[in-house]
């Protein structure tokens, strides 16, 4: 039963108040908006709202590379080459619908983010709804979508890093120090990429240094990165030719369904605000609010970008991988084009700070409960920062995405992040029903209902994801509960 051994909420609320391990509150309200906005708004904005505007293409050449739910339908017959329609004009509508559908499990994470302002988000959340063994599960389910994601991003920075510096000053790297060594399982011939791991380092630098000095670095980043936005959007206008939007949807609600399957992936992210709350002043108000409007504000900005480039481009030739600079770059808005790449840079830099942020908090958290080695939660006495952590998580990065191209591995971010989801959703109704009198800042109306859609809604996405992705999330897992009982239950037990 030791398995199933939950922690009180009073427990995880006085072990964050403990000096020697305890982080300062230090974030407002707009500083987690801007950790959200940070976290959710990177390139897809820039690549994702064309590609799902024009319709996909997909190739499944094997079992393997088919999603699961293609295969519970259709056996044999998920493997091929299979089009999907575009949403067209009425991409817009698919964003809105999609924040919509993210709304239900961010209004999960509200209730329970104001309910336990503690470090380390759903693993804390399991801890007190679901008990020990479902806490370490979706911990270390939360180490790879940080770590995974993180890689895939930093690795991404390096293309469009070298690029910029040859638009802006006519000089780049040599490619051995810009690209992956392997890409595709395959040498490329590069020795290092070089601006992803220095980049990693220095946003960890960044990190250690304290909460509000990264905060202060990404509300920067952010506020450059919606300015490129609004540039853009402002800027561009003017060239809307309405005909374009004509018919709004081409191929009718199914296109403006698949187009939201699309993009629905851009809005993973928010959950990142629930890992600062421990270190959020005022979080039975703060964590909710900030939740809310970082999505909010996020479904705006993604309808908006969707309606001007359809609006100056015919949504039939936005299916490339830079929709937005190629039409800009057809109208010959060549300035524009340039802010929409800092802009690009920007939220890849952000993304990727408020990534290893929560990643170091959830290694954090779970070394303050004794699940992991007692050095990832140690404080850094004139910063109070969990710096060990910071740093670990910074190499445990760093490294890799100089070394691998992860752009292979990212469904895993996928579907750690669903997952997550999926924990969340359940243990409101659970910690309904079992701490029905806790103080909860914030309540999720209609329970069970909207906890229940909402877990529907992220299991049926798990399903799109391929078979290889669920594979390798297994092994993932696999490998995880061998630690756990092996090193973590006895640890645990100890205590």
């Amino acid at each position: 039963m030791s398995l199933l051994r939950t922690k009180s909420i009073g427990e995880l609320l006085a072990a964050s108040e403990k000096s020697s391990i305890r982080l300062k509150r230090s974030l407002g309200l707009w500083s987690l908006v801007a950790l959200g906005i940070g976290n959710v708004i990177g390139t897809g904005i820039f690549t994702l709202t064309g590609t799902a505007a024009a319709g996909l293409k997909f190739d499944y050449p094997s079992i393997l590379k088919a999603p699961v739910l293609n295969l519970i339908l259709q056996g044999e017959h998920a493997v091929g080459s299979f089009g999907r329609p575009g949403a067209g004009p009425a991409i817009a509508v698919s964003f809105l619908l999609v924040g919509v559908a993210c709304g239900f499990a961010a209004l999960c994470y509200a209730e329970l983010a104001s309910m336990i302002p503690v470090a380390g988000s759903t693993y804390s959340y399991a801890y007190a709804a679901l008990g020990e063994i479902f806490a370490w599960i979706i911990g270390w389910d939360l180490i790879l979508e940080y770590a995974v994601g993180n890689m895939a991003v930093a690795v991404g920075f390096g293309a469009y890093f070298n690029d910029l510096l040859d638009n802006a000053f006519g000089f780049h790297l040599p490619a051995s120090l810009a690209n992956p060594v392997f890409e595709g399982g395959k040498a490329t011939g590069a020795i290092f990429n070089l601006p992803s791991f220095l980049l990693v380092m220095l946003l960890t630098w960044v990190l250690v240094r304290g909460a509000r000095e990264s905060a202060g670095t990404n509300n920067a980043m952010v506020a450059i990165k919606i300015a490129a936005i609004l540039i853009f959007i402002f800027g561009a206008m003017r060239s809307v030719n309405t005909a374009n939007w004509h018919p709004f949807t081409p191929n009718g609600f199914s296109g403006v369904l698949t187009g939201g399957a699309v993009v629905f992936f851009t809005y993973i992210g928010f959950d990142a605000i629930s890992t600062a709350a421990e270190e959020c002043r005022a979080p039975q108000r703060n964590m909710p609010l900030g939740i809310v409007i970082t999505l909010a504000a996020c479904a705006v900005l993604y309808a908006s970008v969707a309606l001007v480039l359809t609006g100056i481009a015919h949504w039939t030739s936005l299916a490339n991988d830079a929709p937005v600079a190629n039409a800009l770059k057809m109208l010959g808005y060549n300035r524009i084009r340039f802010v929409v790449t800092i802009g690009a840079l920007m939220g890849m830099t952000s993304s990727l700070l408020v990534g290893q942020y929560g990643q170091a908090r959830i290694w954090f958290a779970m070394s303050r409960d004794r699940l992991l080695p007692s050095l990832f939660s140690r404080i850094h006495p004139r910063f109070e920062t969990p710096d060990l952590s910071t740093w670990i998580a910074g190499i445990f990065v760093g490294i890799p995405a100089g070394i691998w191209d992860i752009g292979t591995l990212a469904d895993l971010t996928n579907i750690g992040t669903l997952f997550a989801f999926v924990i969340v959703s359940a243990g409101v109704i659970i910690l309904r029903r079992t701490q029905p009198a806790e103080p909860r800042g914030f309540r999720v109306p209609l329970v069970p209902v909207l906890p229940a859609v909402s877990i529907v809604f992220c299991f049926v996405l798990m399903l799109s994801l391929p078979l290889e992705t669920w594979l390798r999330f297994v092994v993932w897992l696999v490998v995880g509960l061998g630690i756990y009982f092996f090193y973590g239950r006895k640890r645990t037990a100890e205590a």
